[in-house]
């Protein structure tokens, strides 16, 4: 099916800045509070009540999980009133909830729509990611490269030294060989526990995180959010899956997926114009996090469209009690 042109995003972004900043609100009790499984919770009630109230005909396609593992916003499920356009929605409720669970910086609610059929379905499984911002020559950096020769030739591309080069890595211990490698070369890591949609989302912004590239595997449905982001703010970016097993290869082909070794661009996993919405839960190099004042609870939502390139920082002061 070809996507229309106009899906009317100019009119749904403020509604899915609704989205994400309810969602944010849900957990702000739930900040510090060591669980997990409830501060999602809490986003994932908000985040689905308020997609129904937009006039789509919303389809879950990144979510939650599978629908026997998820109560809500899971893959396949339908969300809005069920008027106006045909769209794909990829979300995370809560992108962090071990960061919001223990108060740590980067937590995030997330969600993205574009035209029905132009989000890549990708399954559950791990990613391998390469990210770059805006500015540089097509496919200056490349998943067949070495972590080392990813530095060296990105360096080479600024006229700079590796050790000008800031690389932002997910801290896992399926990382300590490129963590290694990319430090021989002389270049600097930002080391990251959790939320990797804001890793890549630091590339687009090198000037304000100090971050040149990120890389390194994590999940791929977070992969296809991050594109989406890089898609609106400028930036390259490469995913490939990822399969431990034959359970996670048969979720890839129920996804749709049928060449297990494809390399897919930005524009591959995102293949229209998209719209993309970020609040803070946490304060982050992105967005700040919830604020609690006396009367109200304030929160940055950084909004956001591909077809125009517009970026906007929001902030929601939401009253906690009236006169």
């Amino acid at each position: 099916m070809s996507a229309p042109k106009d899906f009317n995003d100019r009119m749904l972004s403020l509604g899915l800045a609704r989205v994400s900043e309810a969602a944010a609100h849900a957990s702000a009790k739930l900040i510090g509070r060591g669980d997990e499984k409830a501060a999602d919770q809490a986003a994932v009630n908000a985040m689905r009540d308020q997609l129904n109230m937009l006039d789509i005909q919303g389809t879950v396609v990144i979510g939650e999980g599978e629908r026997d593992e998820a109560p809500m916003l899971f893959i396949g499920e339908e969300v809005g009133t069920g008027n106006g356009p045909e769209v794909d929605i990829a979300l995370d409720p809560l992108e962090g909830t071990t960061l919001t669970a223990k108060d740590m910086p980067n937590a995030l609610t997330v969600i993205a729509m574009a035209p029905r059929g132009t989000l890549l379905h990708a399954p559950d499984v791990y990613m391998d990611k390469l990210a770059i911002g805006p500015g540089y020559p097509r496919d200056v950096v490349s998943l067949e490269m070495s972590p080392a020769e990813r530095v060296r030739a990105l360096a080479k591309s600024r006229g700079i030294t590796t050790e000008d080069i800031t690389v932002c890595i997910l801290e896992r211990p399926r990382h300590e060989d490129m963590i290694a490698e990319v430090r021989s070369t002389g270049a600097a890591i930002r080391l990251i526990t959790d939320g990797d949609v804001a890793g890549v989302i630091h590339v687009a912004e090198a000037e304000k995180t100090g971050i040149d590239m990120y890389m390194g595997s994590g999940g791929a449905p977070e992969g296809v959010l991050a594109a989406g982001a890089l898609k609106c703010m400028g930036g390259q970016m490469w995913g490939r899956l990822m399969f431990r097993n034959d359970d996670e290869r048969g979720r890839a082909t129920k996804a749709g997926i049928t060449d297990f070794d494809r390399i897919y661009s930005r524009d591959e996993m995102v293949t229209a114009d998209v719209i993309f919405s970020a609040t803070g839960v946490t304060n982050g190099s992105i967005v700040q996090g919830l604020r609690h004042e006396p009367d109200f609870i304030e929160t940055e939502t950084i909004l956001m469209r591909s077809k125009t390139g517009s970026v906007r920082r929001m902030f929601y002061r939401n009253p906690t009690r009236r006169a």
